[in-house]
């Protein structure tokens, strides 16, 4: 059975299954829905597989969809190594603007649940990286918002060695008082 520790966020949580390593190779059953909600003890339901592979020193984030569109995400890594953050962004919650990471890699096969209420970002660290996540809603671009990964406010400390890979759309993200201006009337 796998294991689940709660993060310094205690909603985030690491899960990490457990591995049969042998001279032919290894197995692990990566998702079991009944597994999941047990030791979450709760009813998740997944609706949507993404897959995105991406060179070293990308980053992409942070990511996050406006209710009622909010995803919950399990994210992993089947190829390379990330640095996985995530950023609570619940306008009531007592850790609103802090955040978690953690490093998700293809060898240590670790996975974050990041709830709805979240901001997530990665940064690639090895050569590439594909990393798969389930999520618990459909991805609604009407309700889709960017938040700088820079953001002094939130004060993120990425890994990084040199000025990282960004898209357009990531370029463009909103700081986060921005963010809780615009969509939540507060600061």
């Amino acid at each position: 059975m796998a294991t689940i520790t709660s993060l310094a966020i205690p909603e985030v949580k690491l899960i990490t299954p457990n591995v049969f390593n042998d001279d032919r190779g290894f197995f692990y059953e990566s998702f079991n829905q009944d597994v999941f909600n047990s030791l979450l003890h709760d009813d998740i339901h997944f609706v949507q597989d993404n897959h995105s592979k991406s060179k070293q020193n990308t980053l992409r984030g942070l990511h996050y969809q406006r209710p009622p569109f909010e995803q919950g995400k399990l994210v992993r890594v089947i190829e390379g190594e990330v640095f996985d953050v995530a950023v609570d962004i619940r306008p009531d919650s007592p850790s609103r603007g802090q955040w978690v990471g953690e490093l998700l890699s293809a060898t240590n096969t670790k996975q974050l649940w990041i709830p709805p209420g979240f901001a997530h970002g990665f940064l690639v660290l090895s050569a590439s990286a594909q990393v798969l996540y389930k999520a618990t809603n459909f991805y609604s671009k009407e309700s889709e918002v960017c938040i700088l990964y820079d953001d002094d406010d939130l004060a993120i400390d990425w890994p990084l060695l040199s000025d990282p890979i960004l898209s357009e759309k990531d370029k463009l993200g909103i700081s986060f008082q921005k963010y809780l201006m615009q969509y939540h009337g507060s600061k």
